[in-house]
């Protein structure tokens, strides 16, 4: 007779909790009626109607969505051109060198990271004038740390990708940017869009990198989050957050249902060129 796995069944159900419970409590008191956080009052939506009024909550959210796109994106560009190279070309002088530069920032504690960044572009602004601190140097910093984790993503799917459909393309006549547009992007899309997901999450909800590298009237969301909460946690911080984690959790659904949608396309696209070659 098999055993039930209680133990594993325990395990699963500890996990769910200590990530899911807080996350389920900051929704349940966002309408919370009550001025105090954790006392319950009642229901009521009045706190996501006020927030809908501070010009200074949006602002800051509106700043932090233009700085998360703008750095995704660019940061999905770059990282996916090194994760290319990275696996793709195994042999090439510097290869140990500029993998470990493109992974430094995987391990660099944000602190290191932050005041190496604002040094240099301290420095850079004293010698040519330019970057502005504000919305181009977090920018900057946020493509700094998000780029190694898509090129770790892409490089990964890379690495499992069966390279005879791009040898069957350039034995079929195709050049070799025609296999890459054609065969291998649409292949890896589904890692490309989860490293702009990736990247763009990340970018939402930095803290310290963006404290140090931020300037005048350049408060994202996370910041303002932060000099809310260390005066105390209030409804209105719940309902804000709650916006936030329904509006991250909707995106992920949706690029889920789409790179599954797209993977299965594509297999089924590969086993109709098999039947077709047959």
């Amino acid at each position: 007779m098999r055993r039930r796995p209680y133990f594993l069944i325990f395990a699963l159900i500890f996990g769910y909790a200590f990530f899911y419970v807080p996350i389920a409590s900051m929704i349940f008191f966002s309408f919370n009626k009550s001025r105090l956080a954790t006392v319950w009052g009642g229901f009521s939506t009045e706190w996501y109607g006020k927030l809908l009024t501070n010009q200074q909550v949006l602002d800051a959210a509106w700043l932090s969505l233009r700085i998360a796109f703008v750095s995704a994106t660019i940061a999905t560009i770059l990282g996916t051109m090194a994760g290319m190279a990275l696996a793709r070309f195994s042999r090439f002088r510097g290869r140990t060198l500029f993998s470990g530069l493109v992974s430094a920032p995987l391990v660099m504690p944000e602190v290191i990271t932050g005041i190496s960044l604002v040094l240099f572009f301290i420095a850079l602004n004293g010698m040519i004038g330019w970057p502005t601190r504000g919305f181009t140097t977090i920018t900057l910093a946020h493509i700094t740390f998000s780029l190694s984790y898509v090129t770790v993503v892409v490089q990964s799917r890379l690495a499992s990708m069966d390279r005879s459909v791009e040898e069957a393309a350039m034995d079929l006549g195709s050049k070799p940017l025609r296999v890459l547009f054609d065969v291998t992007l649409p292949i890896i899309a589904p890692a490309i869009i989860a490293g702009w997901l990736l990247s763009f999450t990340l970018s939402l909800d930095d803290v310290v990198i963006t404290a140090f590298t931020n300037g005048p009237g350049s408060t994202t969301l996370p910041l303002y989050i932060f000099s809310k909460v260390r005066l105390g946690v209030t409804p209105d911080l719940n309902a804000l957050a709650t916006i936030i984690v329904v509006l991250v959790g909707s995106g992920v659904a949706i690029a889920g249902l789409i790179m599954q949608r797209a993977e299965k396309r594509r297999e089924r696209d590969v086993q109709m060129a098999i039947a077709a070659n047959k």
